[in-house]
């Protein structure tokens, strides 16, 4: 879906109307102009339009159609193709959702291709527009314009990403045992995806500031500006993904106290149960011998019999206890 599309000439916008042949026929009547067309998960059919009015390479355009790229600068003849991958915070799960942001740049003309809902480019647009010096750049200010939008969003999610860390390890260290392992392992993954999505940023940022990169020669300072606020990023983002790792080996140690503190408490009570029930085995044992009414057991013919028989109980009763006493069983 085609989304915008206009002429910038001497630091002005000029809408066109019509269709994208128009666009470039506007354009190519003027002569210190660029054309910005910013399209929104299009077609086949949408981006055949494009490529019959301007020669893009097949496989850039594959590319950009079917998206699932990982950020990068390619040079086809007089095009630069960038792919740049911005992030959406979800704020009620804390996921963060990965877009796309595909880029076709000559020396007349910006063609944006976005999928997903993270980073809309109408602000960006608008932050251009509204700055003649970043427009008298051309193609080039709008890739520095869009690129830092991309890592402004990227450094505001890395704080977000340091808030859920943060409220990880209270919970974590905190006297409640609730089962946050799952909760960890989800945010570590979205943190890995965060530098799948930034990472490889850092090596097109750095082509650009060293010179690499001749349709942006005029821009390297602010590309410069970029690549500082991505590195301080990256840095943090390794920070939270160190953190996360810590914070998970603490509470499986923290788990793993916890639970041998219940097994040695089950381990005591099974030994004070198995205790007294040797205390009560012995006279069990005694009396279920005198129950057996043998015919010439003493106490049917003594009269200290069963008073003896019941000191003899009492006694290795005392003497059992002491024993399980002194070995620590009771």
């Amino acid at each position: 879906m085609i989304v915008d599309k206009a002429i910038y000439c001497g630091g002005v916008r000029e809408t066109v109307s019509g269709d994208i042949s128009d666009a470039f026929s506007a354009a190519r009547v003027r002569g210190d102009s660029f054309l910005w067309i910013g399209l929104h998960e299009p077609t086949q059919e949408e981006f055949d339009l494009i490529t019959s009015e301007v020669r893009l390479h097949p496989l850039a355009v594959e590319d950009a159609i079917h998206a699932h790229q990982r950020p990068k600068l390619e040079r086809y003849d007089d095009t630069l193709f960038v792919v740049l991958k911005p992030l959406l915070y979800v704020e009620e799960t804390s996921d963060i959702e990965v877009g796309e942001i595909n880029l076709f740049l000559g020396d007349d003309f910006v063609i944006s291709v976005r999928h997903g809902q993270a980073n809309p480019l109408g602000g960006v647009r608008r932050r251009v527009e509204s700055d003649p010096d970043l427009l008298s750049t051309g193609p080039a200010g709008v890739l520095y314009a869009i690129c830092d939008q991309v890592v402004d969003t990227y450094a505001e999610i890395s704080h977000e990403v340091e808030l859920d860390l943060i409220a990880l390890e209270r919970r974590v260290f905190s006297g409640e045992r609730d089962d946050v392992t799952a909760d960890i392992y989800s945010l570590k993954r979205e943190v890995l995806e965060f530098r799948t999505a930034q990472d490889p940023l850092v090596p097109v940022l750095e082509e650009i500031v060293k010179g690499r990169v001749a349709l942006c020669d005029g821009t390297r300072d602010h590309f410069r500006d970029v690549l500082d606020h991505l590195l301080r990023v990256d840095s943090r983002v390794d920070e939270h993904n160190e953190l996360l790792t810590s914070a998970l080996s603490a509470h499986l140690a923290l788990v793993g106290r916890d639970q041998n503190k219940v097994a040695m408490q089950q381990n005591a009570d099974m030994r004070k149960i198995s205790s007294w029930a040797a205390v009560i085995a012995v006279p069990t044992m005694i009396a279920g011998i005198y129950g057996m009414n043998f015919d010439h057991m003493p106490e049917l013919h003594w009269s200290l019999g069963y008073p003896l028989s019941l000191c003899v109980m009492v006694v290795a009763v005392i003497v059992v206890h002491r024993l399980l006493r002194r070995s620590g069983w009771l």
